[in-house]
């Protein structure tokens, strides 16, 4: 790793220093609900208010942008991001819409002979539960496919993954590492292994050439910032180093820095900083995923005779919360299974009687993913001030009663996943993203998973799921004045080309009056499902433009 100074407050960009007008669209602000101009000032918003009013200010600005009646938002923020792997995807081989394992594999025979000799390649993206054959590669099949070449295939959810013989080849030992199988998908230490020496033979080239696709990708989507989730099992320091580099010196969405490594005192915690992260937190491991049967669970799963895996206890959870709280750092984890979500408030719980309950409230600690909360788990994370980091798009693709959840789960226990709106009742902050590359980037197709989910009672609102997706990215980091088109707030941004505007609820008799303007809040695209998404025309960061849709 480079030596470098640490730098005292995450990478942003310098304010713009022009001065510019949008009028004659739509604004979305909660400081006047019929807004349809907006100043931006040195990289802030200046003031939002009527077409009018705007005739003020149009010979004293540097630029005038007229909207067209295009809608103006805040830029999203995506919670959960792997940026250098969803890069990787975006330029590599993608078996996410393979339909069939068949054509998984042809995918990985054609992408093989498209690059260089002695080249390690790289995918994932494959599901079997939605393959006919309901069964992932065999070794032998993905030997022949990749021409005996190193090959690793994480499955979806990137917890176990397929690899060819070549690539054990390259790890001395595997076998004899927790979680290796001869023909069932690697887990645990042996997925780690395989996963690092894949990783490795990435040059840095190539990992600047992905985080930059991805960077790109997501401002094109309306994203002005994204949390990096990296740490010593994911990635390495120098992605993570590299991707901060790289944010801070082009134009693009903010990149916010998490590393998932265990503190137990201030040196631990003044490492963390030293790598240009914001807390130790984001994919510190309590237990795995559903799909890979490594989530913990209190129950055996349906479809395993077992309860999954469990990498962190209460006591783990407990001396990292604290040794972060008495640092000033914000710590989190990943949990998944209710028995991983129990010792995550156990462990919590128990920081808070140490260092005190007001101080770890304070801290904002984060949870990532938190599927499967008992109703004691749901009472700890409002007690505690957790915030959820929680990703909707999960639910479409894997919840309903056919769905991969209810195969795990037994269909029972698989509607009680993913209960936003019962997390929103008793006040948990809710932060929403897509953990890149496991479902893709997509704010809006995100807001939608969140307000049509497939079990009716975890639906919330549009405008709940909107603000969770903007301004609660922006809490989750502890920043309480962004996030939102009012005067003084960073003036990160979007413009959409859309249909109406109406004022959403997912109580059928609020829809009936949610278009009248007399409700005083702002409206937001039509988000039913079937119906077209808004699309990007502009995405601005701190008043530059970081994305221009050609011919807009």
């Amino acid at each position: 790793m480079t030596e470098r100074t640490a730098p005292s407050a995450p990478r942003t960009p310098a304010p713009h220093d022009r001065t510019v007008l949008l009028r004659g669209g739509e604004v979305h602000s909660p400081a006047d609900p019929f807004a349809t101009a907006m100043v931006v000032e040195r990289g802030h918003v200046a003031w939002v208010g009527s077409e009018g009013a705007a005739d003020a200010f149009a010979d004293g600005v540097d630029e005038v942008l007229d909207l067209e009646g295009a809608l103006v938002t805040p830029a999203f923020t995506d919670a959960h991001v792997h940026t250098t792997s969803t890069g990787l995807a975006l330029t590599g081989l993608d078996l996410s819409a393979a339909r069939s394992l068949p054509e998984a594999l042809e995918l990985v025979r054609a992408h093989a002979a498209s690059r260089p000799a002695g080249e390690v390649l790289l995918g994932g993206g494959w599901d079997a539960s939605r393959w006919p054959e309901q069964r992932h590669p065999s070794r032998a099949e993905l030997d022949a496919a990749a021409g005996g070449r190193p090959l690793y295939l994480p499955r979806i959810d990137v917890h176990s993954a397929v690899v060819s013989t070549a690539l054990l080849d390259l790890v001395p030992g595997v076998t004899g590492l927790t979680g290796h199988h001869p023909e069932a998908p690697l887990t645990g230490a042996a997925h780690h292994a395989v996963r690092a020496a894949a990783h490795a033979a990435v040059t840095p080239a190539q990992r600047t050439a992905a985080q930059r696709a991805a960077l790109a990708h997501a401002a094109s989507l309306g994203i002005g910032s994204v949390h990096e989730c990296a740490g010593p099992e994911i990635s390495s320091e120098d992605d993570l180093l590299g991707l901060l580099d790289l944010a801070a010196a082009e134009p693009g969405p903010r990149v916010f820095g998490y590393w998932a490594e265990a503190v137990t005192d201030a040196k631990d915690a003044q490492r963390v900083r030293e790598l240009g992260a914001i807390g130790a937190a984001g994919d510190l491991f309590v237990d795995g995923s559903l799909g890979s049967h490594t989530a913990c669970l209190h129950e055996p799963y349906a479809d395993a005779p077992h309860t999954g895996t469990a990498h962190l206890d209460a006591a783990a959870v407990a001396a990292h919360v604290a040794a972060c709280t008495e640092a000033g750092l914000q710590a989190g984890f990943h949990a998944i299974g209710d028995a991983a979500l129990t010792a995550v408030v156990d462990g919590v719980r128990a920081a808070a009687q140490q260092v005190g309950l007001a101080r770890v409230r304070a801290a904002r600690h984060r949870v990532e993913h938190v599927e499967m909360l008992t109703p004691g788990a749901l009472a700890g994370f409002a007690e505690l001030g957790l915030t959820a980091s929680v990703q909707p798009a999960f639910d479409a693709a894997w919840g309903g009663s056919e769905g991969m959840y209810a195969q795990r789960l037994g269909a029972e226990r698989a509607r009680t996943l993913n209960p936003y709106a019962a997390m929103l009742k008793v006040g948990i902050p809710l932060a929403l993203g897509s953990d890149s590359p496991v479902t893709p980037l997509d704010p809006w197709g995100t807001v939608r998973a969140a307000a049509h989910h497939r079990t009716p009672e975890h639906r919330v609102s549009v405008r709940a799921a909107f603000t969770a997706h903007t301004r609660g990215g922006w809490r989750a980091v502890g920043r309480d004045d962004a996030g939102t088109l009012v005067p003084g707030a960073p003036a990160d941004y979007a413009i959409w080309a859309t249909g109406d505007l109406v004022v959403q609820a997912p109580d059928d008799r609020v829809a009936r009056w949610s278009t009248d303007p007399r409700s005083g809040t702002p409206g937001l695209p039509d988000l039913s499902p079937g119906a077209a998404l808004p699309v990007c025309l502009r995405t601005v960061v701190a008043g530059h433009p970081v994305y221009v849709r050609p011919n807009a």
